[in-house]
């Protein structure tokens, strides 16, 4: 079994629980529900929470996809150096924004849903993970063409190399060479 990459379970969860907080902002704020103080705040620490868990991390083995965009966003976090980089700071900073989403019932739903992510968070910073850049390739990959070797003329099953016909160019007499001998009985 692979180890567990803790950090992007918690980059998922966190930027669907941004999405989910917003969402429940917004529902506050235009409805004007009492307490429509605590939506507001909701709106904004939902897009503080998705501008910064945008961008992916770079996985410590295999291959890193990185979201549309997400480039700009990633030299934003960077900057901000242990800020941001750090899981341990990441799991207080969305705990801290859950909290005042609790005292409202349209952003409750986003409350719990950053509060599992900051418990991801906290578990990925234990196990040692930390956040880093995806940087763009220096130079594209490319294709030996060397190596690529002529594609077969026959269509599968294939018989080995040396069991196959001769072409009549190569041979005089016969349209085909049979690489087995065949002798008739009489």
């Amino acid at each position: 079994m692979g180890k567990i990459e803790w950090a992007m379970w918690a980059n998922e969860q966190a930027l669907a629980s941004g999405l989910i907080y917003l969402t429940g902002g917004i529902v506050g704020v235009a409805g004007q529900f009492r307490g429509w103080q605590f939506a507001a705040f909701a709106v904004a620490a939902g897009v503080f929470v998705c501008l910064l868990e945008y961008p992916r991390s770079k996985r410590a083995k295999g291959t890193s996809v990185e979201r549309t965009g997400q480039y700009c966003f990633s030299v934003v976090v960077k900057s901000f150096g242990p800020l941001t980089r750090n899981y341990y700071v990441r799991a207080f900073i969305l705990a801290a924004l859950c909290v005042p989403g609790g005292f409202m019932l349209a952003t409750v739903l986003g409350c719990v849903c950053l509060g599992i992510s900051s418990i991801i968070y906290f578990v990925a910073a234990i196990r040692g993970e930390h956040w880093e850049p995806i940087l763009p390739r220096k130079e594209p990959i490319k294709k030996n063409p060397a190596s690529i070797i002529k594609p077969p003329l026959n269509p599968p099953p294939r018989p080995p190399p040396e069991m196959h016909r001769k072409r009549v160019e190569d041979l005089e007499g016969a349209a085909y060479d049979n690489a087995i001998n065949v002798t008739a009985d009489e």
